[in-house]
């Protein structure tokens, strides 16, 4: 048996399992003994909420509300009451009394979304599916494009804000079911230290620092650091290693003229898993079997990213109403893996047979990106009527280097194990390291945008929402090169009956170029999708349109807010292959059609709530052969349900559940293999110690569940993690 030395190889992204204690002992440490030092120098006072510079921000030891009555987005110049769009915003009170640690987490537990796989071609990472639609590429961190395929902690958040149906007039192009934007934390004028430090079966450690500290009158500075060490419950061999930290200073709290300045970084060390592999033949969902069976190599698989993330956002208030704002972003991601891929063909390796077999896939990407948006905001009155607008230009460039990482050796034969009894330290083939003289796939990306929002106020009952954005588009892998320039709009009208209440009715549209991965139906892989080539680089962009009607409501003096809408998302001309000619042709049409409903915040000063449902008729009108004409779109649940409480039954005590349902999901186009409907239940139990000391455990996946997050094309099925329990202390100044 070879072990894989790849913390020896790799280009980029250096490290190894092996280090994982020592980094997280190390990070532990700096935690601790930067604490005490804060700690004595910290207010008396706990930090609260208060409004700078016309952003909303939230401390981390007070408000303990599941409710969020504004976006952090610029771009929304209202209110979530009274803006024409479904958006739901998952706080940090609900990360964290759930338990959870990477954004995974929160996406698999929020209804309208459901998780796609990576493999080769598709890099591994974070890949949500909002309203049936891909959103990979339409992910966004403070508002600003995330670029590449990265795996996102949540120590540094402040929230997740899911922003729903098409949304080309606020992000470019993609964002054809919705986009996801990561709200990170930010210095305050206070002074404050949380430390957060877990301990949970499956081997799991976990600890977390956020420090925050006023150096003097408007300027203040604050770190996060982030250290984790897990086994994943339920699955053999299985590790997840990552360390992470981000420091941050802003200048100028609370006056005319103010700047925040930022840096980022994640390294991850895991062990890949694929999970199970699908039946391939009649109509099938995955076979039944262990929930631990772990079909790779424990001493070959890796996956190792490193992210570098700074930032820059400078706002001057021209005058009382009128604030002028440039944000600039600077990204370096890596993604290396070795992953072990388990299937059937139609011979040695089948369900007869009681083999699978196991071949893998590697890549070596390298993602850089340079974003900067600079915008005018404010407010101003003509003819009785006043006007809430925001318009910018942006201008971005991002590159992609990908290459096969590993290739199999000389002599090289199948790979077969047990489909009942794998081992996970079984004898592999060897693999030689592709030389890095060996040309790189480049993707290069360029826009240049400018975009106009503006909410009338005709009266305190009526509200006309506007939006206008511009987009000049290339991309290029080298060898071609594809321009397009594509307008995209959104409109809504908002009445008014109560002043906590609105009823509203919107359109929106989305543009999703040739090259760009972000707006296809179902994650597919098809006709070119995510790659430049002869058949689509002369193609011009799909197009999305989207009808809304909805209603807001805030109860319970303001406290609660629920939510309702109906929805269409329709593509007519969605890219296919020509059954005729083969070549790639814009003749596909999808559409989605759903109903959903959100509820979060207060029932009572002692109950919370969070949660909702979504339900979606996605449907395949015409693939361009005919064949799956009237199927499901792929990886979209019908029904999924969401919902999280916690109730407070004396000030130091407070249990809470919930329970999330994700519907029958079809993983392929002709709509015979799925995955079965599943519900998974969650528990906590608080306790308030003292002042400064609070504890948590939290049993995520109460009954044991097995259920599958996501498969990639019906080849193999990503299993889920089981029950897990988590004790947290939590120590805050």
């Amino acid at each position: 048996m070879q072990e894989i030395h790849h913390d020896e190889q790799i280009e980029v992204g250096q490290g190894s399992s092996r280090r994982r204690s020592s980094t997280f002992l190390a990070l532990s440490c700096v935690g601790l003994i930067a604490a005490p030092t804060v700690a004595q120098e910290a207010a008396s006072e706990e930090p609260g909420s208060r409004r700078l510079g016309g952003v909303t921000v939230t401390d981390t030891a007070i408000d303990e509300s599941y409710d969020r009555k504004e976006s952090s987005s610029v771009k929304f110049t209202q209110p979530l009451l009274d803006t024409p769009k479904s958006v739901t915003v998952i706080p940090r009170e609900v990360i964290e009394d759930r338990g959870f640690t990477s954004l995974v987490d929160i996406l698999r537990t929020t209804p309208g979304i459901t998780l796609g796989s990576g493999e080769g071609g598709t890099p591994m990472g974070d890949r949500p599916l909002v309203r049936g639609y891909e959103s990979a590429t339409d992910m966004q961190i403070d508002g600003l494009r995330s670029v590449g395929r990265f795996s996102h902690e949540v120590y540094n958040l402040e929230s997740v804000e899911v922003v729903k149906g098409p949304g080309g007039a606020l992000n470019g192009r993609g964002s054809t079911g919705g986009a996801i934007n990561l709200v990170t934390k930010t210095p305050h004028a206070d002074d404050f230290v949380v430390l957060r430090a877990t301990l949970g079966t499956d081997e799991t450690k976990r600890i977390t620092a956020d420090i925050n500290h006023q150096l003097s009158e408007g300027i203040a500075v604050r770190l996060n650091v982030m250290g984790h060490d897990a086994d994943v419950a339920g699955r053999d061999a299985l590790k997840v290693s990552r360390w992470g930290f981000s420091p941050s200073i802003a200048f100028g709290l609370g006056s005319p003229l103010r700047a925040t300045l930022a840096y980022s970084y994640l390294k991850t060390d895991d062990i890949p898993d694929f999970g199970h592999p699908f039946q391939n033949s009649g109509t099938t969902s995955p076979l039944k079997l262990k929930r631990n069976n772990f079909y790779g190599f424990a001493n070959r698989d890796f996956r190792e990213t490193e992210g570098h993330f700074g930032s820059a956002i400078l706002e001057y208030d021209l005058t009382e109403s009128i604030t002028l704002r440039n944000a600039t972003r600077l990204v370096r991601t890596t993604n290396e893996y070795i992953v072990s891929r388990p299937s059937f063909n139609t011979t040695t390796a089948t369900p007869e047979t009681g083999r699978v077999l196991i071949d893998f896939r590697s890549a070596n990407i390298l993602t850089e990106g340079f974003l900067n948006q600079t915008d005018l905001r404010g407010k101003f009155n003509t003819g009785g009527i006043e006007h809430s607008f925001i318009a910018g230009v942006e201008y971005s460039k991002e590159k992609q280097r990908s290459r096969p990482a590993w290739a199999q050796a000389a002599g090289a034969v199948p790979l077969l194990q047990s489909l009942h009894d794998p081992d996970p330290y079984a004898a592999f083939n060897p693999l030689v390291k592709t030389p890095f003289t060996t040309p790189a796939v480049p993707i290069k990306h360029k826009t240049m945008a400018a975009f106009l929002f503006d909410t009338l106020s005709l009266s305190e009952q009526f509200q006309i929402n506007l939006g206008i954005r511009y987009d000049d588009y290339k991309v290029s892998d080298g060898t071609r090169t594809a321009k397009n320039d594509f307008w995209n709009y959104q409109a809504g009208l908002v009445y008014k009956p109560l002043p906590n209440g609105s009823i509203y009715l919107s359109y929106g549209t989305s543009s999703n170029p040739s090259g760009e991965c972000a707006g296809m139906a179902g994650g597919a892989e098809g006709a070119g999708a995510c790659t430049l080539n002869n058949n689509n680089v002369n193609l011009k962009p799909e197009r999305a349109r989207s009808w809304e009607l909805g209603t807001k409501w805030d109860l319970f003096d303001e406290q609660l807010s629920l939510t309702a809408a109906v929805f269409q998302t329709k593509k007519s001309n969605a890219r296919a292959t020509d059954p005729i000619t083969g070549t790639v042709q814009l003749i596909g049409n999808n559409r989605v059609r759903g109903f959903e409903f959100g509820v979060s915040g207060n029932i009572t000063p002692e109950w919370n709530i969070f949660g909702g449902y979504t339900y979606l008729n996605a449907k395949l009108i015409d693939d361009g052969t005919g064949a799956n004409a009237g199927n499901k779109i792929k990886f979209v649940a019908p029904h999924s349900f969401s919902v999280w409480t916690t109730y407070k039954i004396t000030p130091e005590f407070d249990i809470g559940g919930g329970v999330n349902y994700t519907g029958k999901r079809y993983v392929n186009d002709a709509n015979t293999q799925w995955f079965k409907p599943y519900a998974r239940i969650d528990a906590t139990i608080g306790y308030k110690v003292s002042d400064n000391l609070d504890l948590r455990l939290n049993v995520q996946n109460l009954t044991n569940k097995l259920y599958y997050d996501a498969s990639h094309v019906g080849i193999f099925a990503n299993v889920a993690p089981g029950r897990s329990a988590l004790l947290t202390a939590n120590l805050h100044y």
